[in-house]
């Protein structure tokens, strides 16, 4: 009989559970025999952890090694999604692209804490509701509607730059782990924070906020005050808030779970659904359009009396079916920004485990006594770019040895075509030499991926391995965005 891996896995961890905390009755090491969780032995804690919490909206993505890339046609010819087999670890990812009730609950209280002293914060986070302009159409209703207007309540947020969706991610991470606390009993509810005065997920942990304290956890250390707030170590907190990689981004969209037996893939997949058309091939929904695209040119949703994906222009973030993962419109309705910087060869260059290209390492901003220095205006943590006064192995270390890591096999000045012109090296900075940016070519460092395809993009577009580009910077009014979350532990769950 084939023993299930996951039910193995789960019965070791329960046995080493068993070991580690049940000898005799207490919690002892079993390499030192030092007793846990007791403060005549030193107070060190272990605490009991069974599973990381699903945060709000998350679903869970089991993670594999799946081909990256291109399954349709390179029509654009651009050659920029060559196939390419890596691995994907396992992570949460929304179940829906935000909305604009998420979103606006996010302006709200960006108003209440920051708006009086820092208006400028919730001006910079304000959708670009100006994205729905054309010269030659009468779109003004959706300019003034369709960010507040409750009947667009449940539709994707557009308008959004992928340096706001990074802000909004942050903001959000932070209140998912305040209310946690106060879940939990640790804090109490705090309505007037205000400027700095706010909870920070790494201000609390580097102990820069303090918050309403309504029971913080017992201190088992004896040569503490009894009382000690969460720590890392705890498990309470959850991982931040943040926007997939395009590697994620793309597996969880395939949702290949659903053609998996045991290891082969039955059928790889052109869309997030089977079959190579845009509508269903199920018996059940045999014909059905199965996401929100324009199916040719002037036809955005079909003939009266009969509307093929009944969107004239973004659609309800549960239309349609999800697909194996339980995944909404990962196809269609909006494009979605990803964390990646655009290459066009980045999928020859990036790791085969959890690739991504866009690390520029930081370290927190310390004195020179070591300590943390205080938080910004705005209550949060600074940080800057890993150097080797910060950081003096940084000259000697295998597996990198600069902060930032963007352009890291992508070409150097020697590859550039001013290579041997003195006059335009001293005058021009290295990446637009690289990239001739400006001139002949719109990728830098701030060119961003999207995927998945809107409401306005052709069937194309809405295979996940395609890719496109636009600066971190810009939004349009069919580029939304979701988040997800790095998974601890275990990659299958018990």
């Amino acid at each position: 009989m084939k023993t299930n891996p996951r039910n193995l896995l789960a019965a070791l961890a329960f046995v080493a559970a068993i070991v580690v905390f049940s000898s005799c009755g207490r919690e002892t090491s079993s390499t030192t025999g030092w007793t846990y969780n007791d403060p005549q032995t030193g107070g060190f804690e272990v605490v009991p952890y069974q599973e990381q919490e699903t945060g709000p909206g998350l679903v869970f993505i089991e993670g594999g090694t799946f081909v990256m890339g291109r399954t349709e046609q390179d029509v654009m010819f651009d050659w920029n999604n060559q196939p390419r087999r890596v691995t994907v670890s396992s992570f949460y990812m929304d179940e829906t692209e935000v909305r604009n009730v998420d979103y606006v609950e996010y302006l709200y209280w960006l108003g209440r804490v920051f708006g009086e002293t820092y208006p400028e914060v919730v001006r910079n986070a304000l959708p670009d509701t100006l994205v729905w302009r054309e010269r030659l159409a009468y779109n003004e209703p959706y300019v003034y509607n369709y960010l507040r207007h409750p009947a667009y309540r449940d539709y994707p947020v557009v308008g959004v730059s992928w340096v706001q969706a990074n802000e909004y991610a942050a903001w959000r991470t932070d209140r998912v782990n305040e209310m946690i606390l106060i879940r939990e009993g640790i804090l109490d509810w705090d309505p007037d924070q205000t400027n700095e005065r706010n909870f920070n997920t790494e201000a609390y942990l580097a102990g820069q906020y303090e918050g309403l304290v309504r029971e913080n956890l017992r201190d088992l250390d004896p040569r503490g005050t009894g009382e000690r707030r969460v720590r890392r170590e705890d498990g309470i907190l959850l991982p931040a808030y943040r926007l997939p990689t395009e590697a994620e981004w793309e597996f969880a969209a395939l949702g290949l779970i659903g053609n998996t037996v045991y290891e082969r893939v039955v059928e790889r997949r052109l869309y997030p659904w089977n079959g190579h058309v845009i509508r269903s091939s199920e018996r059940r929904t045999m014909g059905t359009i199965m996401a929100n695209i324009q199916r040719g040119r002037g036809d955005l949703m079909g003939v009266a009396g009969n509307l093929n994906d009944a969107g004239e222009i973004t659609v309800p973030v549960y239309a349609y079916w999800p697909n194996d993962y339980g995944l909404y419109n990962m196809a269609g309705n909006v494009n979605e920004w990803v964390a990646d910087v655009f290459r066009p060869l980045s999928h020859e260059d990036v790791a085969d485990f959890r690739p991504f290209r866009g690390n520029v390492f930081k370290t927190p901003v310390r004195d020179e006594m070591g300590e943390l220095v205080q938080k910004d205006s705005l209550g949060r943590i600074v940080y800057e770019k890993v150097t080797p006064e910060t950081d003096p192995q940084l000259p000697s270390r295998r597996n990198y040895r600069e902060a930032d890591n963007i352009g890291h096999m992508d070409g150097d000045l020697a590859s550039s075509r001013f290579y041997s012109d003195p006059e335009i090296l001293e005058t021009r900075d290295e990446e637009s030499l690289m990239y001739d940016y400006g001139t002949s070519s719109l990728i830098n460092n701030e060119a961003r991926v999207y995927k998945g395809g809107g409401w306005r993009d052709r069937p194309y577009w809405a295979v996940p391995g395609t890719r496109r580009f636009l600066d971190q910077n810009e939004a349009t009014n069919d580029i939304g965005f979701r988040c997800a979350m790095t998974r601890v532990g275990s990659p299958v769950g018990y």
